[in-house]
């Protein structure tokens, strides 16, 4: 896990600290709760094809577009540094958790573009997300300060089916721009996840296909995901 890139500084035209250059920035947010697989998997494909100087991880503070109360931000902070601690240019951010009422997509995006001053910001986001985009709250200044991209995902969700299980979504009628992101198509989904780790013999399950081993330990360790929801 690297720290967050700095750009260099010049004086007199002498670089004074040999820092490295940042020019894309990737920005993936999400509840990880809990961070599987498929998540890992989209990280990977988008640090290698934009090739990403860094990538933000970012768990969810309050979202306004969920009705359920999310794990405590503690926990899924720490399940991410798991899941994406072989993933050298990830940066696990907490910013999102650290605010107060609801967190709003265009306030990460104008933060960062403070921190990483004329960077190209591309914001990672799965089909699905994409078809809501015009619901989002300020979607138009979304798009004027980050690059949409967009991965594929099966339509039928489940803890069980593996890559390339169903059909991709239809995207030809949406009417932003993005960039699609090639991977295989996978339908895992962190609700059916919870669902599964609820069930009596979830310790004893084989959850190789779904969450890394570290992650799995952690939710074990501290008992999440008691009650499905």
């Amino acid at each position: 896990m690297s720290a967050i890139p700095t750009v260099s500084v010049e004086a007199g035209g002498t670089a004074e600290h040999c820092l490295p250059i940042v020019h894309r920035v990737g920005v993936f947010g999400g509840a990880f709760d809990p961070p599987h697989l498929a998540h890992h998997q989209l990280a990977e494909a988008a640090l290698q094809q934009l090739g990403l100087d860094v990538l933000h991880i970012l768990p969810t503070g309050h979202a306004w577009h969920k009705a359920r109360v999310l794990s405590p931000a503690v926990h899924r902070l720490a399940m991410c540094e798991l899941a994406f601690e072989d993933l050298a240019k990830v940066h696990i951010d907490a910013r999102e958790t650290e605010r107060s009422g609801p967190s709003y997509t265009a306030d990460t995006l104008a933060e960062l573009a403070e921190e990483y001053p004329g960077v190209a910001l591309y914001l990672i986001i799965g089909a699905d997300q994409l078809l809501a985009f015009k619901s989002w709250v300020r979607w138009t200044e979304v798009l004027d300060m980050a690059t949409l991209v967009v991965a594929q995902r099966a339509p039928q969700d489940g803890a069980v089916a593996g890559p390339s299980a169903g059909a991709a979504a239809d995207l030809s009628a949406v009417d932003v721009p993005f960039v699609p992101l090639e991977m295989p198509l996978n339908n895992m989904n962190a609700t059916a996840i919870r669902a599964r780790l609820s069930s009596a013999n979830a310790i004893d399950a084989d959850l190789d296909h779904l969450l890394s081993p570290d992650v799995a330990s952690y939710i074990s360790t501290h008992s999440l995901y008691q009650d499905p929801t």
